[in-house]
């Protein structure tokens, strides 16, 4: 089997190729956050509505609603691309796999970030309010009344396990199993023939006398001094000085 560069194809190891399912299983759980985050950013919006209306910040909920709209095409985006990077890694290519390293930290950032924003809850952001506007944790807890009970935890559970995927993720894709796989193959360096030898599997041309110490080919003189072959009839020799 050979690929559409003309070389042969190498033994792809089990390490890349598990890499290659994670990534896919990262895939396949933004599309489930990108399911529930369409599912519920309604909710949330008349949330912030009722939370900040009359304020100074009343805009801010329709604010937030388009960038969870933005968030959710990015999140579909993003899928796409760890699919894509999952089939090249497969492949054997260097650049696929510099670009997951690249995109797979940024995700861990913002992956680790999410999940310690959505454990802590509001408690980092104090009780006290700004003004006329509601403090982080009246806004959580209207969240939490709002949204079904399951939501949170299956976010933390989807956050928790997309965050182990990728990170085994990288580190198979760096272990040295998977650099020998990576490494681009050398091409054979082509080498001119010697000056009258002949190629390789090609017989001797024909009506060229043999080497000697080899019979000679039917229907030409033998070699001088070499016997005749059995059944063979020699000339006799004329005397010196005939």
């Amino acid at each position: 089997m050979v690929d559409a560069s003309g070389t042969p194809a190498r033994a792809r190891p089990g390490v890349v190729t598990v890499s290659s399912w994670l990534l896919i299983l990262v895939a396949a759980i933004q599309v489930v956050n990108l399911i529930l985050t369409l599912a519920t950013i309604g909710t949330v919006r008349e949330v912030l509505r009722d939370a900040y209306r009359g304020t100074s910040v009343e805009q801010a909920a329709d604010i937030a609603w388009v960038f969870g709209l933005v968030g959710a095409v990015l999140t579909l985006l993003l899928a796409v691309a760890l699919v894509v990077l999952a089939l090249l890694n497969n492949r054997g290519r260097n650049g696929a796999r510099i670009t997951t390293w690249v995109l797979g930290g940024i995700l861990l950032c913002c992956t680790g970030g999410s999940l310690v924003n959505n454990t802590l809850g509001g408690t980092m952001g104090g009780g006290s309010t700004t003004g006329d506007v509601p403090s982080g944790q009246e806004i959580q807890r209207r969240l939490a009344d709002a949204l079904p009970g399951w939501f949170g935890p299956v976010s933390t559970l989807l956050g928790v396990v997309a965050l182990l995927a990728l990170l085994a993720a990288l580190i198979l894709l760096a272990l040295p199993a998977a650099n020998e796989f990576f490494r681009k193959p050398r091409q054979p360096v082509w080498e001119p023939p010697v000056p009258g030898a002949a190629w390789p599997g090609q017989p001797q041309a024909p009506g060229y006398p043999s080497a000697p110490g080899y019979p000679s080919a039917p229907g030409y003189p033998p070699t001088p001094g070499q016997p005749p072959e059995s059944g063979e009839r020699r000339e006799p020799e004329p005397p010196p000085g005939s």
